[in-house]
């Protein structure tokens, strides 16, 4: 057993338990996981009242630290995205502005809090846009300190202007699957070489072992 965790941020527009194609490859993604002993859990964002802002609680009624505390404790982060005029979802943006308070938030040896921790993304839609969605995402989350495993996407597109939901699809088309098993086991083993040796520290942070990055 490797006891690793994943969380899946469901960022579609609809609430539970309206079901959802954003919902249905999170939870594909986190069965393939569990096949390399990876324990996941799913939250849908749109189910929680997040305050628009960049600190890690934006004060009363603010329920964004429930979902920062999961995070924090998780291994692997998938973000499922639905596609939107070409570009990830409202509430997508929403959690990346978010952790946008991570980027000064360091552990006792200089990194940030979010280094040692392996992201994914999955994308669902009905026109083009996931390899702009999977790159926008991938630089946000490399950016706060999440490690980028190889092949770590998923994505689903109907053809353009189509009408189909990828919950409505009779089977999950093979290369679907077979992406979104290598997402998988390659996050599976990217996260567990990290939990077993993390990058080096930062050996200029003093005692206090805080360090703030310029900010831009």
């Amino acid at each position: 057993m490797t006891g690793l965790t994943a969380l899946a941020l469901v960022c579609t527009l609809k609430k539970s338990p309206t079901p959802s194609s954003s919902d249905l490859i999170a939870q594909q993604v986190l069965d393939e996981l569990a096949t390399h002993d990876v324990k996941g859990t799913t939250v849908r964002l749109v189910d929680y009242d997040l305050a628009p802002g960049i600190t890690a609680d934006e004060g009363p009624g603010d329920q964004w630290p429930i979902i920062r505390e999961q995070i924090l404790a998780a291994d692997i982060l998938l973000v499922s995205t639905p596609t939107w005029l070409g570009h990830m979802s409202s509430v997508a943006h929403r959690a990346l502005e978010r952790l946008d308070a991570e980027l000064s938030n360091t552990d006792d040896s200089g990194r940030p809090i979010l280094t040692g921790k392996v992201a994914t993304v999955a994308v669902v839609g009905n026109e083009d846009g996931a390899h702009n969605i999977c790159a926008d995402l991938f630089q946000s989350l490399d950016d706060l300190g999440f490690s980028i495993p190889a092949q770590g996407c998923t994505y689903w597109n109907d053809q353009a202007m189509g009408g189909t939901d990828y919950r409505d699809l009779d089977e999950t088309p093979s290369a679907v699957a077979d992406a979104t098993a290598a997402l998988a086991r390659n996050a599976a083993h990217l996260a567990k070489l990290l939990t077993e040796r993390n990058y080096p520290g930062n050996q200029a942070v003093g005692n206090a072992g805080r360090s703030v990055g310029p900010t831009c």
